[in-house]
């Protein structure tokens, strides 16, 4: 049997995003937690580039970033398809997962967390991500159609992570008026038995916000 490991951070919406490639493929895995502030000699060693979770380790080879490790995912093991098949498609899936890390998660964290002018130019950035993603799920349940892939797994951040450090930090961005498509994608994913079952609990990344906010120091 293959030995199949995962460093991760249980928080983490890219570590996520790996443990539910591997669950929707059924792979069993070994599933390491990663003290992000004492990395292991072993994540270190996985993973000397970028020194991050999370790490895929398979019959000891690792492999890193999370969509890299979704597309390895998709190709080494048998069952539900995390890329489309078809070309044109799959270069569409990497191009919007690309687009939402690079283009999307930034800014709205950051919006999240900054203040004054840097917050509303983070959050002006993150709105017009944000419209692009509108236009493309217009019309879809998920990003690959009537099943979950690449996309939706990639947003993970923007459908259940955001919402709720949204609510704490009392910032309206992504709001159902605005982004009506976005919203009920937000609601179908979440509300996936699959997802919903991988996903980690509300309260305890709501704790770890709120310890965010109270180690900022305070603003004028």
């Amino acid at each position: 049997m293959a030995e199949v490991k995962v460093f991760g951070a249980w928080g983490s919406p890219f570590s996520k995003r790996v443990e539910m490639g591997l669950k929707l493929k059924g792979v069993e895995y070994e599933y390491i937690e990663e003290d992000l502030k004492n990395k292991s000699t072993l994540l270190l060693k996985y993973n000397p580039v970028h020194k991050k979770i999370p790490v895929l380790v398979h019959n000891g080879k690792p492999i890193s970033e999370s969509l890299v490790i979704l597309e390895y995912i998709d190709e080494a093991w048998e069952g539900p398809n995390i890329l489309p098949k078809d070309p044109y498609e799959r270069a569409k899936a990497r191009f919007w997962a690309k687009f939402i890390d690079e283009k999307c998660v930034p800014p709205m964290w950051k919006a999240c967390w900054s203040i004054g002018e840097e917050r509303e130019k983070a959050k002006e950035e993150a709105s017009e991500a944000l419209k692009f993603l509108e236009n493309e799920i217009n019309g879809q349940k998920f990003f690959g159609g009537d099943t979950i892939g690449l996309v939706d797994i990639a947003a993970n951040f923007i459908g259940y992570w955001f919402p709720i450090t949204e609510e704490i930090v009392g910032l309206e961005l992504m709001t159902q008026d605005k982004y009506p498509n976005l919203s009920k994608w937000a609601y179908e994913y979440c509300n996936c038995s699959f997802v919903k079952e991988n996903l980690p609990p509300n309260d305890k990344l709501v704790e770890i916000f709120k310890g965010i906010i109270q180690a900022q120091p305070a603003s004028n």
